[in-house]
């Protein structure tokens, strides 16, 4: 009898503890798709097979010398649909801060950026078939215009969009960018503390981060990421204050790179609990997969989700 009630205790016991440890994937993708679509539509079938728990999408929804019309982004927001699965999606550079070029079609970028925000953030929901419901910095009066920044938790895991964009983070010469740089890096500052704020009070396991940049990790030049500078200064001390793994998905640059661009064995002061990802894009419509095992040290693992019909004909 005691024998029994042992096994039927550590049955319990067994239950708990994989109840306890979350299992899941998402996709992340960006800097596509430029031009064609045909590839897009292939990746999406591909996303959609990989039955994920959502997709993100880090921004540069097309080149940043096409032209930045109202009929290629509402294009662009109906084929955000077309994924089973929630979709969330964080601008990039190419859809506003740089439609002032000559090719892209001389746009203002304020103007731009206000067309962005009123048609791809109209309400806290997430694109897809399968709808999920974002908490928006908007939400709060002093950002109320900060419609793209959002976040969600799922699995003990906290997921936050931040809108931090390629070309300097738009920290350009001109005084009208120079302006909106800084209401905008004010709103992502107070968003990145707020959010490991709510990861350390729910106990969260890990934390993840989406933007578009590519901020340069390997670069020591300050003139050269002085646009990402407050937010890499914060990013790294809320990092080192949390303890727990924290990953940053980004593009820009269009190759697949999974590494701890803050780990160095030389280095006394290295941080082993953060994790950079950048996915592919451009010609390389491919997406990676991330397993999320909120039972593992990294918690996160990485599989390049890559689209036979999108691969090199040779």
């Amino acid at each position: 009898m005691k024998n029994r009630f042992r096994m039927v205790l550590i049955a319990v016991m067994l239950a708990t503890s994989f109840a306890l440890a979350e299992r899941f994937s998402f996709v992340a993708i960006g800097d596509m798709p430029y031009g064609e679509m045909a590839p897009f539509e292939n990746l999406v079938k591909a996303i959609n097979a990989a039955r994920p728990s959502f997709t993100v999408h880090v921004g540069d929804i097309k080149s940043g010398s096409s032209p930045c019309t109202d009929a290629y982004m509402l294009k662009i927001r109906d084929l955000f649909n077309t994924f089973s699965a929630p979709l969330v999606y964080t601008p990039g550079d190419n859809e506003w801060t740089d439609c002032h070029r000559e090719k892209a079609g001389k746009y203002d970028p304020i103007e731009r950026l206000a067309f962005v925000r009123q048609t791809f953030f109209t309400n806290n929901q997430s694109f897809g078939e399968q709808k999920m419901t974002l908490e928006q910095q908007s939400a709060d009066p002093k950002f109320a215009k900060f419609v793209e920044n959002e976040r969600w938790s799922l699995g003990g895991v906290v997921f936050a969009t931040l809108h931090v964009v390629g070309s300097n983070n738009n920290l350009q010469r001109n005084q009208a960018a120079v302006n909106e740089y800084i209401e905008r890096n004010a709103a992502n500052l107070s968003w990145l503390e707020s959010t490991f704020a709510k990861a350390s009070s729910e106990g969260a396991k890990a934390v993840v981060l989406f933007w578009q940049a590519d901020p340069m990790f390997e670069e020591t030049s300050e003139d050269k990421r002085s646009g990402f500078t407050e937010i890499l200064a914060l990013l790294k001390s809320k990092v080192k204050a949390f303890g727990r793994p924290v990953l940053l998905v980004h593009g820009d640059s269009h190759t697949f790179i999974v590494d701890q661009p803050w780990y160095s064995e030389s280095d006394a002061s290295n941080i082993g609990n953060f994790y950079r990802l950048e996915v592919y894009g451009s010609a390389r419509v491919h997406a990676v997969q991330v397993e999320v095992d909120t039972d593992t040290p990294g918690i996160f693992s990485f599989r390049p989700l890559m689209v036979r019909e999108n691969l090199p004909k040779n």
